[in-house]
C-alpha cells in the first residue's frame, strides 16, 4: 500500500465503523459531486459535509454495511480525486445533522445524483461509476394549465431555491408560455428538473413541463419584464412588452409578491393573491346588463349609484379577480369595451336594510351555481380566454345539435359550426365572433333544459 497508509491503517482502528466517513487531503475546488461520487458505488449516498477551507468532507452512506465495504475496498485500491490520492477513515459521528440553509448546494447536488442512481442500473463493477452528467445549465420551461399569470419574477423565485439562476429569458411559442431559464450549474437544473418537472405553480393550475434546452448559454439583450441577464444588472431595459401577452389580454395586472410565489412553489400551496383585493372595478358596462362571471365565484355585485354603467364585483379571492380581469378587460361586451381594473375595496358592503331602494347591490354567496367551489375542481383546468368557440356540457338526453343551434341563434349571434362530443351530453358550438361568445355564454350559462339540466357553457380552446 502507499500514500502513508500504515498511520491510515492505524486511524481506522481507533474509530469503529460508522455510516458517516470522514475524506481528508481533498484537492483544492474539488466539487460535492466529485466527492459524492466516491461514495455512489457501495450503495446509497444520504447526506455530506463539505469542509472546503480544510480539504475535508464528511459523507454518509445509507447504512453501515455500505460504509464498511467502501473502507476495506479503499483501503485496497487507493481512492483518487482528480488525480490526487485522498484519505478516509470512520468518523467518530454516526449520522450528520447538517444545517439545510448552510448546506443547501450540497442537498440539491445530493437529490440530483440520487436520483441519478435511482434511475440507471447499478454498476457491476464497484470501481465504475455510471453517473451521466446532466447536459447543460439551460432548462426550457413550458407551463400548461396557464390561468394566473406567472411572470419572469415568479420563475426566478421557484428555480433559484435549487441554485443560482443566472438569466431567464420567457416567450410565447404555439400559443403556450415558454422560458429558457440558465443556472450557474448543470447539476442545479438537473435538480429543478427531477423536483418541479410536472408540479403546479398554483393550485391546480400552471403546471411546469420541464426539459434540458439543446443550448448551453443564454443569450440576453434586454433586462425587462421578458428577459433578465442577472449578471448585467447595466443592459438597457429595450421595448420589452408586458411578459403576459401570452394567451392573456393585457390588463394593469398587478404583480402576485414574489416572496408569496417562492413560498407557494416551495410548499406546492395555492396562492391565495396574497394581498391582492379579490373586489374587481368594472366599467363602460352596458347599463341594461349585469350578469356573473365565467373566471370566479362571484360573491357580490353593487351598480354604483352615481354612474349606472360601472360595478363592483367581489369574487371569492385575488386570484379569481386577477384571472377575471386579465381575461375580460378590453374585451367588447354588447357593443361596449368593457374596462376591468382591481379595486381598492377588499370588500362589497351590504346596503341597510331598506336602503337599497333601486336593489343595485346583489349577494350571490349562496348560489348553487358556483362553478369553483369545489377547490381542486377539474373546472379549474378549463379556464380559457373568451372566444368565438363555446364548449357545452351537461346536455339533456335528446336534445339534438337543431335545439342547441336554435337556442343560440336566439342569443343574437350566428352559429357557424357545431359538433357533438361522443356521448352527447358535450358539444362544442361555434359563433361567428369573440364578442358574440361572450354575450352568448351571458345569456345561455345555467339555462334551465328541463328536469333539473343546466346547460354549463365556457370558452373553448378548440375549433370546429
Amino acid at each position: 500500500l502507499t500514500n502513508g497508509s500504515d498511520s491510515k491503517k492505524q486511524r481506522l482502528d481507533e474509530s469503529p465503523p460508522s455510516r458517516v466517513l470522514h475524506i481528508r487531503k481533498l484537492p483544492n475546488e474539488v466539487s460535492e459531486t466529485e466527492v459524492i461520487a466516491l461514495g455512489l458505488p457501495f450503495g446509497k449516498v444520504t447526506n455530506i459535509l463539505m469542509l472546503k477551507g480544510k480539504n475535508q468532507a464528511f459523507l454518509e452512506l445509507g447504512t453501515e454495511e455500505a460504509a464498511v465495504t467502501m473502507v476495506n475496498y479503499y483501503t485496497a485500491v487507493t481512492p483518487q480525486v482528480r488525480n490526487t490520492p485522498v484519505f478516509i477513515q470512520y468518523s467518530n459521528h454516526k449520522e450528520l445533522k447538517t444545517d439545510s440553509a448552510l448546506n443547501q448546494r450540497a442537498q440539491a447536488v445530493l437529490q440530483a445524483v440520487s436520483a441519478v442512481q435511482d434511475g440507471s442500473s447499478p454498476s457491476s463493477d464497484p470501481g465504475v461509476l455510471d453517473l451521466t452528467p446532466p447536459p447543460s445549465p439551460v432548462l426550457r420551461i413550458i407551463i400548461d394549465n396557464m390561468f394566473y399569470p406567472v411572470t419572469l419574477d415568479v420563475l426566478q423565485q421557484i428555480f433559484s431555491k435549487f441554485g443560482t439562476v443566472m438569466k431567464i429569458i420567457t416567450f410565447t411559442k404555439n400559443n403556450q408560455f415558454q422560458a429558457l431559464l440558465q443556472f450557474s450549474d448543470p447539476v442545479n437544473a438537473q435538480q429543478a428538473k427531477l423536483s418541479l418537472d410536472g408540479q403546479n405553480i398554483y393550485n391546480s393550475c400552471c403546471t411546469l413541463r420541464i426539459d434540458f434546452s439543446k443550448l448551453v448559454n443564454v443569450n440576453v439583450k434586454y433586462n425587462n419584464d421578458k428577459s433578465r441577464d442577472y449578471t448585467r444588472p447595466d443592459l438597457p431595459t429595450g421595448d420589452g412588452e408586458c411578459a403576459f401577452s401570452c394567451a392573456f389580454r393585457t390588463g394593469a395586472i398587478s404583480p402576485l409578491s414574489a416572496a408569496a410565489a417562492a413560498a407557494a412553489a416551495a410548499g406546492r400551496v395555492a396562492l391565495s393573491g396574497s394581498g391582492v383585493s379579490g373586489v374587481l372595478l368594472a366599467s363602460n358596462l352596458n347599463e341594461e346588463v349585469h350578469k356573473p362571471w365565467v373566471y370566479g365565484d362571484v360573491q357580490r355585485v353593487k351598480i354604483l349609484y352615481n354612474k349606472k354603467d360601472s360595478a363592483l364585483i367581489q369574487l371569492s379571492d385575488g386570484n379569481q379577480a386577477q384571472l377575471a380581469m386579465s381575461h375580460l378587460n378590453g374585451q367588447k361586451v354588447f357593443g361596449k369595451v368593457m374596462r376591468v381594473t382591481l379595486s381598492k375595496h377588499q370588500t362589497v358592503a351590504l346596503p341597510r336594510e331598506g336602503l337599497d331602494d333601486q336593489l343595485l347591490t346583489k349577494d350571490f354567496s349562496g348560489s348553487p351555481l358556483h362553478r369553483f367551489k369545489k377547490p381542486g375542481s377539474k373546472n379549474f383546468q378549463n379556464i380559457f380566454p373568451p372566444s368565438a368557440t363555446l364548449h357545452l356540457s351537461n346536455i339533456r338526453d335528446g336534445v339534438g345539435e337543431d335545439d342547441l343551434r336554435l337556442l343560440f341563434s336566439n342569443s343574437g349571434g350566428t352559429v357557424k359550426a357545431f359538433k357533438f362530443f361522443q356521448d352527447r351530453k358535450m358539444a362544442l358550438i361555434q359563433m361567428s365572433s369573440v364578442e358574440e361568445g361572450i354575450q352568448a355564454l351571458m345569456d345561455l350559462h345555467n339555462y334551465d333544459m328541463g328536469g333539473n339540466h343546466h346547460l354549463k357553457v365556457s370558452f373553448s380552446k378548440s375549433t370546429i
